[in-house]
């Protein structure tokens, strides 16, 4: 099983966690999470980041964040662009989601291109918007 972290704004990380915890309670032995707080500066950012990452690769991983362009996937941009290499690969895959993180832990086994293929599949096929009929009881006209 390769390493999974996940880098979000506190306290989405460590609430996944608890999910994952909660569903998956026998998959989490390469699951790490850091929740960026915001008086965190980016190099203890970093520093917790590769910390958590060198815990779990084993050699690949795959990083999961919040939102693009955030602190939390820039930094995860850095790590793997510096760690990635021949005999390592680091993914990233933003947009991090309970759908998402089912997804990677129920297909933890798989090659690291296809659990970002599955990442991003969870991830948007989780989202939808629902029809709902009538108005329940006392809430509408």
């Amino acid at each position: 099983m390769l390493g999974l972290l996940m880098i979000a704004h506190a306290p989405l990380a460590s609430a996944l966690y608890a999910v994952a915890q909660h569903t998956f309670p026998e998959r989490l032995g390469r699951l790490e999470f850091l929740d960026v707080h915001p008086a965190m500066e980016v190099e203890e950012i970093e520093s917790s980041a590769r910390f958590l990452l060198d815990r779990v690769r084993n050699p690949d991983a795959l990083i999961l964040t919040d939102v693009f362009g955030a602190t939390p996937c820039n930094v995860a941009q850095r790590i793997a662009q510096t760690l990635s290499d021949e005999a390592c690969q680091i993914k990233l895959v933003t947009g991090v989601n309970v759908p998402m993180l089912w997804r990677v832990l129920c297909y933890e086994e798989d090659a690291l291109d296809r659990l970002v293929h599955r990442a991003v599949c969870g991830a948007t096929q989780g989202v939808m918007a629902l029809e709902i009929s009538g108005s329940p009881s006392g809430l509408g006209p």
